[in-house]
C-alpha cells in the first residue's frame, strides 16, 4: 500500500488549490500520487490505468463531472492510506461520498484471504439494497475494467490467472461477479452491462452450464 507524506499531501494542495485545471484532471493528479509505484496484479501495468478506464466508462454513461472524477478515486481509500476526510477536503463531499461507498472495508488487521467473502457480500449488499444509480455505474465501470483484464489473461495463461488474488476458488469469484450483475439490472440498457454479463458468462463459461 503506497503511504501518501504529510510533504506529498501539502505539494497536491498548493498545486490543486483554486486550480484552473477541470476536475478530472485534477483527480487524475490526486489519483497518480496516491497509487504511485502501484501495478495490477500479477504485471507491470501502472495501477492508474484501472480508474482511469473506469472513468472512461462511466463518461459513457453519463456526463456528471462528480461521477467521472470519483471513478477516477475510486480506489484511493481502499488501496492506499488517503483518508475520506482528505478526500472531502481536496474534492467536497459528493465525490467523497462516491468514493467511499465504492471502497471495500479491507479490516487490514486480518488476513485478506479470510475476509473475502465476507467483504463481496457487503459489496453485493450495499449495490442491491442502498446504492443509488450514480454508485451502481461507478461500481459498473470498476467491475467491467476488472473483468475484461481477467478475460485477457484467461485467455493468455488460462486459470492460472486466480493465483494472483487473495482468493483462488474461481467458483466464488464466479458468484461475486455474477451477483454483481444482478444489482445492477437497473443499468441493463448500457452497453457497459451487457459487455460485462457477456464477459462473466463467458470467463467463468456459465452458458455451458
Amino acid at each position: 500500500m503506497y503511504r501518501m507524506t504529510a510533504e506529498m499531501s501539502e505539494e497536491l494542495k498548493r498545486m490543486l488549490s483554486g486550480s484552473s485545471l477541470p476536475l478530472f484532471e485534477q483527480a487524475c493528479i490526486f489519483a497518480a500520487i496516491a497509487h504511485q509505484g502501484a501495478t495490477r496484479k500479477g504485471s507491470r501495468i501502472p495501477y492508474l490505468v484501472h480508474p482511469v478506464e473506469a472513468a472512461g466508462i462511466v463518461a459513457e454513461m453519463t456526463d456528471d463531472e462528480d461521477l467521472i472524477a470519483a471513478a477516477v478515486l475510486h480506489d484511493v481509500l481502499e488501496d492506499t492510506d488517503v483518508t475520506c476526510e482528505e478526500l472531502e477536503e481536496f474534492f467536497g463531499p459528493r465525490i467523497a461520498g462516491y468514493v467511499n461507498g465504492e471502497s471495500e472495508d479491507k479490516r487490514r488487521d486480518l488476513p485478506p484471504e479470510s475476509t473475502w467473502m465476507l467483504r463481496k457480500q457487503e459489496t453485493v449488499d450495499f449495490l442491491m439494497n442502498r446504492a443509488d444509480r450514480n454508485a451502481r455505474m461507478l461500481a459498473l465501470a470498476d467491475k467491467l475494467s476488472n473483468i475484461r483484464a481477467i478475460a485477457r489473461d484467461v485467455d493468455k495463461i488460462g486459470d492460472r490467472v486466480w493465483e494472483r488474488f487473495n482468493q483462488k476458488d474461481k467458483a466464488k469469484h464466479g458468484w461475486m461477479y455474477r451477483q454483481i450483475a444482478e444489482a445492477l439490472k437497473e443499468l441493463q440498457d448500457y452497453p457497459a452491462w451487457k459487455e460485462y454479463d457477456g464477459l462473466v458468462r463467458k470467463v467463468f463459461h456459465e452458458d455451458s452450464m
